[in-house]
């Protein structure tokens, strides 16, 4: 059944919109245009801040200032029982989903998906959120130019993500 269902919810969902605009008279292509023109307009609004932020990501990579950063954390890392291959993803995961998938799944190809390292880096990369992105992008969307609460309040709700998924992965595996 839910094979089916799987099918079939979104060539309904495509069909079931355009029929309800239609019959409250709505035209729904123009609607649809304006839509599309609104989005548009939110992208350019948006894409220099993405941008600038994908550039430092990558500067940061590059430079080997993630590898220094994890250095300097290991002594705590180290305490808390996190491994030194989590550390990478920790830092970049509040800035880039994509760039966190990609560390993620380079672990998981180095350890193992059933590895310990394998099952810490999945439950990061889920319960974790990409703090920065989501400002960036919402924000900027909107013209919010005061985040500071939100900033501390992402930045605090990731370190107890991160510190829950060690202690409970380690609980768990």
């Amino acid at each position: 059944m839910m094979k089916i269902i799987s099918e079939w919810i979104i060539p309904i969902l495509v069909l079931a919109i355009p029929f309800y605009g239609i019959i409250k008279n709505i035209k729904v292509y123009e609607v649809f245009v304006d839509g599309a023109k609104e989005g548009i307009s939110v992208v350019i609004k948006i894409f220099p801040a993405l941008v600038a932020m994908l550039v430092a990501i990558g500067v940061l990579r590059a430079s080997g200032a993630l590898d220094l950063l994890g250095e300097f954390l290991m002594p705590f890392t180290n305490k808390i029982g996190m491994p030194q291959e989590l550390v990478p993803l920790a830092l970049i995961r509040p800035l880039s989903g994509s760039g966190a998938l990609g560390i993620a799944t380079e672990i998981i190809k180095t350890h193992g998906a059933d590895s310990l390292i394998g099952k810490m880096a999945s439950a990061m990369y889920g319960s974790t959120e990409t703090t920065f992105y989501v400002l960036a992008v919402y924000y900027g969307a909107v013209g919010i130019k005061k985040m500071r609460h939100s900033v501390i309040s992402g930045i605090f709700a990731d370190i107890i993500a991160i510190l829950s998924c060690v202690f409970y992965s380690r609980l768990f595996f």
